[in-house]
C-alpha cells in the first residue's frame, strides 16, 4: 500500500472585492493549500477540515476532487469559513474574516503514515488542543509529524501563549517549516527570526527549515545547515507559496521514504529545499495558490 498523509486544519475561501465591483472566489486555507499541494503530486492525501453545506463548501469540494485529495468533513456542519478582502481605489487591502474551528472528532493517527498540521487549526481555540492531542498521539506512537505555524497575529491569542504552544507543537513534530515573519512574530522583539529557528531546530524536529521570501531558505538538521537560493521568476502574487513549499517538502519525504528518518545529511537538505523552492517559484508565477502538478516538476 502506498504511503497515507492526513493534513488537519482550516479551510477557507478566500474572497476579493475590487471597486469596480469584481469579485473573486478562490478555495483556501493554509492546511487545504499544504494538501492540495500533495495530492498534485501524487500523495495519498487526506485533508480533515470543516466544510459546510453551502456555496463556499461546494468551491471546496470540487477544488479538493480535481486535485486527488479526499475530504473528511470533522463538524460540525454550518458555513464554511471565509476571509474577505476589500481592496480600495489604492490597492490597499483591508480583512473581514468569518472563521471558526471547532471539530467535533479527529482521525485517528495511527491510521496515516504522516499527519501535518499548521496555521489557524494549530492555535485557534478551542480545535487547537484536540490537534494538540493528536499531534501528542502521533508522536507517542512513533508516527511523523509535519507542522507549519502560519502565524497570523490579528487572529492568534497573546505571542506568549501563541510562542509555547509553537513550541510545545515542535517539540512533537519531525519536519517543522516557518516563515521569517512567523519567527519575528515569535521573537517578540527578543531575537532575530534565525534564533528562533535555531531554538526550534534543537526543541526536537529532525529537519528544521525558515522561508524568507525572495532570500535564500534555510534548513537545518542536527549540526548541518544549509541554504537553498529561490528562483528568480516572474511574480504573480505570493498567494500559497510557502504552503506549496511545505507541501512539496512533506510529498518529497514520502517520495524517497524519508518519513521515518530522525536527521538529515547537508546533501540531502539540499536536495529536499531545491524540490520545494522549484515548486514555490512556479505557484507564485501565477495568480492565487495554484500548486503545480507532478507533471510541471519533472
Amino acid at each position: 500500500m502506498s504511503p497515507r498523509a492526513l493534513v488537519v486544519g482550516e479551510a477557507l475561501v478566500d474572497v476579493t472585492r475590487t471597486p469596480d465591483g469584481a469579485v473573486a472566489e478562490h478555495p483556501g486555507g493554509s492546511p487545504l493549500n499544504v494538501a492540495v499541494t500533495m495530492g498534485r503530486q501524487g500523495i495519498d492525501t487526506t485533508l480533515a477540515a470543516q466544510v459546510g453545506d453551502d456555496h463556499f463548501g461546494a468551491l471546496i469540494r470540487d477544488h479538493l476532487d480535481r486535485s486527488g485529495v479526499t475530504l473528511l468533513d470533522v463538524g460540525p456542519s454550518g458555513s464554511t469559513a471565509s476571509a474577505t478582502a476589500m481592496i480600495d481605489a489604492g490597492g490597499a487591502a483591508t480583512y473581514e474574516f468569518d472563521l471558526h474551528w471547532e471539530p467535533d472528532h479527529l482521525p485517528d493517527p495511527a491510521d496515516f503514515d504522516l499527519v501535518h498540521v499548521g496555521s489557524i487549526g494549530a492555535w485557534m481555540e478551542p480545535g487547537a488542543n484536540a490537534v494538540a492531542d493528536l499531534v501528542r498521539r502521533a508522536h507517542a506512537q512513533g508516527q511523523a509529524v509535519g507542522f507549519d505555524p502560519n502565524i497570523r497575529p490579528t487572529l492568534g491569542p497573546p505571542v506568549p501563549v501563541l510562542r509555547q504552544r509553537v513550541f510545545d507543537l515542535a517539540a512533537s513534530s519531525r519536519f517543522v517549516k516557518l516563515s521569517d515573519e512567523d519567527a519575528s512574530v515569535l521573537a517578540d522583539g527578543s531575537g532575530d527570526p534565525e534564533s528562533v529557528l535555531g531554538s526550534l531546530a534543537t526543541a526536537g524536529p529532525a529537519l528544521a527549515a525558515m522561508t524568507r521570501g525572495d532570500d535564500s531558505v534555510v534548513l537545518c538538521s542536527g549540526d548541518h545547515e544549509v541554504e537553498v537560493p529561490v528562483p528568480t521568476v516572474s511574480v504573480a502574487d505570493t498567494i500559497g507559496a510557502g504552503d506549496t513549499w511545505m507541501g512539496t517538502l512533506l510529498a518529497e519525504l514520502v517520495r524517497q521514504g524519508w518519513v521515518d528518518r530522525t536527521e538529515f545529511s547537508a546533501d540531502e537538505l539540499r536536495e529536499l529545499g531545491e524540490a520545494a523552492v522549484r515548486a514555490s517559484a512556479i505557484t507564485v508565477s501565477r495568480p492565487g495558490a495554484d500548486p503545480p502538478w507532478r507533471r510541471e516538476l519533472l
